[in-house]
């Protein structure tokens, strides 16, 4: 089930996303400086999320709709899914949000990496000269010669950023076959167990205000990735990321009216150093799919 690309619908779809994506690491910061253990907001970020699906889809009549094929693609991406989030959680929980936010905008320069290595794509110098250029912001946001961040903030902030590259990949590809309810349903149904399986020695009882908050984690975090996915159905990821650094603008506003915390001079100038990195990249991407579009359909006329 091959859909047309609806490059600005994806745009605005990506926006949400990282609107939501935002508040979600708020909420998860909160929650784990407020005492509760990073296992269980793992659990209670996927097991909301099964309920919520399944009775929306019972009540339109659509759960034929998560009907698949692919169960081994859906593990495989709730396996790397779930790793992600100890990463990303893990980040955002020891570092000021602002940072933990912009680390994860180096995802694009691991996607460049991981083109070069893996699938041997031939990367010009203006992709290498960015990549540069961003993991050089990331050494201004580390400040070595100055008051440094956590260095396993910073380590588990940049694993984040690698895994997510892959997972870019990885929700494209589901999302020629499958639905984006069918497939944050599938991350939530196997994500689910792989957290409960710590469950028992992390739960701790908690107060009215953490369980409010660990039930919005799952709601929002549900429809972050559902909106996530179906921006990834409509768009290409190199061009639909580019809205991902929007999410700097909620964090940096988030900081400062949960926590009374604005970035550090050594984030507003190494931020932008990423930011500048993650678009010469999704810009020099985006011109190299159009010149290789006409190449690719003509190889794909035949098949048809």
């Amino acid at each position: 089930m091959n859909l047309p690309d609806r490059p600005f619908f994806a745009l605005g779809l990506r926006v949400i996303s990282a609107f939501l994506f935002a508040t979600l690491l708020m909420l998860v910061k909160y929650a784990g400086e407020s005492g509760v253990a990073l296992p269980e907001i793992m659990f209670w970020r996927q097991a909301v999320s099964v309920p919520l699906i399944l009775g929306y889809l019972a009540l339109t009549g659509g759960l034929a709709r998560l009907r698949t094929n692919r169960l081994g693609s859906h593990a495989r991406r709730a396996t790397l899914g779930m790793t992600n989030m100890v990463f990303n959680f893990g980040a955002t929980i020891l570092l000021p949000l602002a940072e933990a936010t912009v680390l994860g905008f180096t995802a694009p320069l691991f996607a460049v990496v991981l083109a070069a290595l893996v699938w041997r794509e031939r990367i010009g110098r203006y992709r290498w000269v960015a990549v540069a250029l961003g993991f050089l912001g990331v050494l201004v946001i580390a400040q070595p010669g100055g008051e440094p961040m956590p260095m396993l903030g910073l380590v588990l902030g940049l694993l984040a950023a690698f895994f997510i590259a892959v997972i870019n990949y990885q929700i494209r590809d589901l999302g020629r076959t499958e639905e984006p309810l069918a497939i944050a349903f599938y991350f939530a149904a196997f994500g689910t167990p792989m957290a409960a399986i710590a469950l028992p020695f992390f739960m701790t009882p908690h107060t009215g205000e953490q369980w409010l908050v660990l039930i919005a984690i799952g709601v929002i975090g549900s429809a972050a990735q559902l909106i996530l996915a179906a921006s990834l159905r409509f768009g290409a990821v190199v061009s639909v990321i580019v809205m991902d650094y929007t999410a700097l603008i909620w964090a940096t506003l988030y900081g400062w009216l949960v926590w009374e915390q604005l970035p550090p001079a050594a984030t507003w100038l190494g931020a932008p150093l990423i930011v500048a990195a993650g678009i010469v990249i999704a810009l020099r991407e985006h011109r190299l799919g159009r010149k290789r579009a006409p190449k690719e359909d003509a190889l794909a006329e035949p098949r048809a």
